[in-house]
């Protein structure tokens, strides 16, 4: 019991009031206007949760990675039923799995004066060879879909590799995680309003989507401000 009125303590410190502003708002938001939109309990939660763990994740809090275990497993759920089998994969044997050593990993590098995570820069090295893993992977990985008949085989393909390697990027505390997820969250919310377009009513995974867009540009200007300074404090 200890342990986890400390853990929610650590959560709870150091917010600014835009931040929770935002957290608040964004999932306030999201979770009026599915029910609005008539949306299943399931996309509610499912969006709800998502939209938690990408701002706690910006904001550097373990809490991401339990919100994430939600949203993984319920969007897995609603992306199988609307075939679009790249992203069932991605959350059910990537997302869940990465939910638990995410967690154990920033936990270990936590700063205790400001209860988040550290964060960093990665190399031009490592730069190139993340993109170049990008590439190949959408390309390969997109004729797979082709052939197992997705709705949006290369598109899909490029989300799933793309959310892939952000999420490794992610879990080692690099700030070039959040340019990734904007190329992703753009391609992703293209595919579920085409979705949406054709029919189907998962109006809350859209908005999720939108929501994490928003998100991705605001935590990216974040963190890039953060390592300079952190940068400037080491000198």
């Amino acid at each position: 019991m200890e342990m986890v009125k400390r853990f929610l303590k650590n959560e709870l410190a150091g917010w600014k009031a835009w931040e929770g502003g935002w957290l608040i708002t964004a999932c306030v938001i999201i979770t009026i206007l599915s029910i609005y939109w008539g949306d299943s309990l399931m996309g509610i939660i499912s969006a709800t949760t998502g939209v938690a763990c990408v701002v706690c994740t910006g904001k550097g809090k373990l809490s991401a990675y339990i919100f994430g275990l939600v949203n993984s497993v319920l969007y897995a759920l609603i992306a199988y039923n609307s075939k679009l089998y790249g992203e069932t994969m991605l959350n059910l044997i990537y997302y869940v799995p990465m939910q638990f050593y995410g967690f154990y990993v920033w936990n270990k590098n936590m700063n205790a004066e400001t209860n988040e995570v550290k964060k960093r820069h990665m190399t031009n090295k490592t730069r190139l060879i993340f993109l170049g893993m990008t590439i190949l992977g959408t390309v390969l990985y997109g004729i797979l879909l082709h052939r197992l008949g997705d709705a949006m085989p290369y598109i899909d393909a490029f989300t799933t590799v793309s959310s892939v390697i952000a999420m490794i990027i992610s879990v080692k505390m690099y700030a070039e995680q959040w340019w990734l997820w904007i190329g992703v969250d753009i391609f992703t919310v293209f595919m579920w309003a085409m979705d949406y377009v054709r029919g189907n009513t998962n109006f809350a995974t859209l908005l999720m989507w939108i929501v994490y867009l928003g998100n991705a540009v605001i935590m990216c200007c974040k963190w890039e401000k953060e390592v300079k300074e952190n940068r400037i404090l080491d000198k």
